[in-house]
């Protein structure tokens, strides 16, 4: 790769850094926020889930807007709201602003995601060198995830609000980056490629009736959330219906036809689901039963970021010898193994013991995050690359909130009282969840494991300038070299 490509895509990994590193710190940060702000629990939830609504509800047509009004410019517009809106977070004086404020940072993050995705994707030719840059990327993401935990934990201990204005500064540097390095593109044809408003909007809310259905299961009436979620999935039907008549689809159903595409997709969600459902349960189990401070939680759970290091380093080794299926089936198993590990949690288990599970954790995602995001987007046209990375973000994103809602309602269920052997016993059960995720998810990986000679009996997937179907065989035209020339 060029200077000028490593230039661009130390950029991009600075934006999902910054995303990353965003929600790990608030997460850490939740108490001191409750005290100083004197907000009620459910108060408190809605400042997390406004930020999954916004970011999960406007993924798909964030992934659209990038490729019919062009990736550099969503990227830069969307990254200076991101910007401007965490720094009001930080200024809010009411649990109303932050709400507000965090909706809107989500969906932020929503539109400049599958932008900055698509700016890889589009930029370096398919093949080891593309493969290269997103294992970087996601590394970086995970990376962020990881420190942000550490440094979440030691701005809170002094003041809540640099959780929302150190992202402002790192934001600022970001940005001004992009300007100077992203190359700015030829303005996308968009003739006969009208804004499918319609679709847009119904599918806008139904991810987000059905994001909101199931972040409020454990705290409203069955009927209530069955009526929400019926809601959402006759928005779905609508949205099928619209797709098919539309002449300029927002997500052109022909895309489905890959296989690949839709196990990364479906693998995605349910690897997600099984990986923030499990860190949640950790983190009540550390400092409910153990009495654990936030920052040293945090240093605890600092073990998974290990794949900030493996999947730049290890997982293309891998990914060149065995192939992206059978690297993403093997890091399922990993996981399902490190969730296995935690079904005996005890009481009063030392680091010692829980380190195994977390490390395998950070092995399994090293192994699964990036792949997963190489297969989810290759043989798919330059001119539906947006859509694919807004497919599969908002599979994770779905997936999060599944997983959190799960294992939330599996733990509330199965805890009889409050005593610290009820409590254990809630934590028990729903660490069944994430094993659960993970092991369903490698099935569906395993039917990936029989990849096809490119071209063979297989129609192209992705449009004009499509490829062939097929995990590990790229097949088809490559694409131009991009920044990598």
């Amino acid at each position: 790769m060029t200077g000028r490509a490593w230039g661009v895509l130390l950029v991009l990994c600075g934006a999902i850094f910054l995303e990353g590193i965003d929600v790990a710190m608030l997460n850490v940060a939740l108490p001191a926020i409750r005290e100083d702000l004197d907000l009620s629990t459910g108060t408190l939830q809605w400042v997390m889930s406004a930020y999954v609504l916004g970011y999960g509800g406007f993924m798909l047509l964030g992934g659209r807007a990038a490729d019919l009004f062009g990736r550099r410019r969503m990227f830069v517009l969307w990254l200076v709201v991101f910007l401007l809106f965490s720094g009001l977070g930080g200024l809010a004086t009411e649990g109303w602003m932050l709400i507000v404020a965090r909706f809107v940072t989500g969906v932020a993050a929503a539109f400049m995601t599958p932008a900055g995705l698509s700016v890889i994707t589009t930029g370096f030719p398919q093949g080891p060198q593309r493969d290269k840059a997103l294992l970087v990327y996601a590394g970086t993401a995970a990376g962020g995830f990881s420190i942000g935990l550490v440094v979440g934990g030691l701005l809170a201990a002094v003041d809540w609000r640099w959780v929302f204005f150190a992202p402002v500064v790192l934001s600022l540097g970001i940005l001004l980056a992009a300007l100077a390095l992203i190359p700015a593109s030829p303005r996308p044809d968009r003739a006969g490629k009208g804004v499918d408003l319609a679709g847009a909007v119904t599918v806008t809310a139904g991810i987000l009736l059905l994001v909101f259905g199931i972040e409020r299961a454990t705290h409203v009436p069955a009927p209530w959330t069955a009526g929400t979620v019926g809601t959402a999935l006759l928005l779905f039907l609508s949205f099928v219906a619209i797709e098919r008549a539309s002449s300029s689809p927002l997500v052109r159903p022909g895309i489905f036809r890959s296989g690949s595409l839709v196990r990364a997709n479906a693998a995605g969600l349910l690897f997600a689901a099984g990986f923030f459902g499990f860190q949640f349960i950790a983190v009540l189990y550390l400092q409910e039963l153990r009495g654990w401070s936030s920052l040293r939680t945090s240093f605890a759970l600092l073990v998974v970021g290990v794949d900030a290091v493996l999947s730049p380093l290890l997982t293309p080794k891998l990914v060149a010898r065995f192939g992206h299926a059978r690297v993403i089936f093997g890091g399922l198993l990993v996981a399902s193994l490190a969730y296995a590990l935690f079904l005996p949690l005890g009481a009063d288990w030392t680091y010692a013991a829980m380190f195994p599970g977390l490390l395998l954790l950070g092995v399994a995602f090293s192994l699964v995050y990036g792949p997963l995001t190489i297969v989810a987007t290759d043989g798919v046209a330059e001119e539906e690359q947006g859509v694919a990375g807004g497919l599969l973000y908002t599979s994770f994103q779905f997936g999060a909130a599944l997983g959190l809602s799960a294992v939330t309602a599996v733990n509330i269920t199965a805890t009889d009282g409050t005593s610290p052997a009820a409590l254990l016993d809630g934590y028990r059960a729903a660490l069944i969840v994430p094993l659960a995720a993970a092991l369903i998810a490698a099935a569906v990986s395993a039917f990936g494991l029989r990849t096809r000679r490119a071209g063979a009996g297989s129609a192209p997937v992705g449009g004009p300038g499509g490829v062939p179907e097929g995990d590990d065989t790229p097949g088809g035209v490559e694409q131009p070299a991009g920044l990598a020339s």
